[in-house]
């Protein structure tokens, strides 16, 4: 029992001393959160862009879907989930100032396991989506989703197996640390 007391106490001097060493930093692309109980650090850093708390990457590199979500999952991420046609208009941002366009690209999305179920690779609640007209029709097997597709940019179903170049989505890394009251 003395041993895990000691070990939890170490871990806690660990975390709290590498959050004030982060504090001290304030590293360019921190944006700092406060509340009256804990000091938050969000980072998105190199090519990542963070929107609504969480980090984005356009892979312009062309794969088929599963290509695509290993090559996320690979950066510590996964394909990415749209919540809100706000955080999905700031993703068509980021790939047009990559792209100078509006390039179709993949997103997280698959009915794959389950016709017309369709699931976020990330595990997060698929509540929100932004079907063309007359989509997700499944002709021929399409089991992924392509983002700014046709006139609209809305969402299409398509076979996984095209190329296309991809978003990647993983979460802001955060330190924590007791604040002043």
């Amino acid at each position: 029992m003395k041993i895990l007391t000691v070990s939890a106490l170490v871990c806690a001097m660990m975390a709290l001393t590498r959050a004030a060493a982060l504090s001290e930093a304030n590293p360019k692309n921190a944006k700092q959160v406060k509340s009256h109980l804990v000091k938050r650090w969000q980072v998105c850093s190199g090519r990542w862009s963070e929107i609504n708390g969480r980090c984005f990457l356009f892979v312009p590199r062309a794969m088929t879907w599963s290509q695509a979500e290993r090559n996320c999952q690979s950066l510590g991420a996964n394909l990415a989930s749209v919540h809100g046609a706000e955080e999905y208009h700031q993703i068509q941002r980021l790939i047009s100032d990559s792209t100078h366009g509006s390039t179709q690209a993949w997103l997280g999305a698959t009915d794959a396991a389950q016709e017309g179920v369709w699931f976020w690779s990330d595990g997060t609640p698929f509540a929100f989506s932004y079907w063309c007209r007359g989509e997700p029709n499944n002709t021929g097997y399409q089991h992924c989703l392509q983002m700014n597709y046709g006139g609209d940019k809305c969402w299409d179903d398509l076979r996984c197996n095209y190329h296309l170049p991809s978003v990647c989505v993983k979460k802001s890394f955060q330190f924590r640390a007791d604040t002043e009251a």
